[in-house]
């Protein structure tokens, strides 16, 4: 029983993203997968328009930001916190739902949505308004 209950809590520490912050920058990075996570504002739009924003971002110098498909997004979710449910290195978040690049695959017109109040996933009409946070690959 001891030992299960020590892998468990190896298993749930090591689970735990490890993010740091370029304050002059506005950047958090995962320092686990690499990704870049913009931290500038939250902005709200359709799909479409979130994916156009994120192309166009110029941050930190660097041009090549993009949609994050659901995986990525889900990646930053927090389940062991609530409104928003995220590292609060994070400091320009809302608690409410984000679009990810993923469409929908029974659904053309729809795409996943990631919402950091409660860290759950739905899927919904790419025409609605939601949150972007667009994302890079680092270095």
């Amino acid at each position: 029983m001891k030992k299960i209950l020590l892998i468990t809590i190896g298993l749930s520490i090591s689970l735990l993203a490890d993010f740091s912050r370029n304050n002059d920058t506005k950047i958090v990075t995962d320092n686990e997968t690499g990704l870049q996570w913009q931290d500038n504002e939250s902005v709200s739009m359709t799909w479409q328009e979130g994916i156009n924003y994120c192309e166009a971002l110029t941050l930190g110098s660097y041009d090549d930001w993009r949609l994050p498909n659901r995986n990525e997004l889900d990646s930053i979710v927090d389940d062991t916190k609530y409104n928003p449910s995220t590292s609060p290195v994070f400091q320009s978040f809302e608690s409410n739902g984000y679009w990810s690049s993923t469409t929908y695959a029974s659904i053309s017109y729809y795409a996943w949505v990631v919402n950091f109040r409660n860290g759950r996933q739905y899927d919904s009409n790419k025409s609605l308004s939601f949150y972007v946070r667009c994302v890079r690959a680092g270095q």
